[in-house]
């Protein structure tokens, strides 16, 4: 039963966006270190953006991009 929950609420933060920071930090993590520490090339590490940070492009992305005649 407690399986079953947990899948569900998963389901609903993934459908609401609640965890799009969880996701966003996992896939950094997997992404920086396949681009940048399996080359040879110097690394840049900045780190992966704040929750915040995060979020506010998220929004501007979002919302930026609406053109409406009205």
């Amino acid at each position: 039963m407690h399986s079953t929950l947990n899948k569900i609420w998963q389901i609903i933060r993934r459908l609401s966006g609640d965890d799009a920071y969880e996701r966003y930090l996992k896939n950094y993590a997997h992404y920086h270190h396949q681009e940048t520490h399996q080359s040879d090339a110097p690394s840049h590490c900045a780190g992966p953006l704040s929750k915040a940070a995060f979020f506010k492009q998220w929004q501007d992305e979002k919302w930026n991009g609406i053109k409406r005649c009205c």
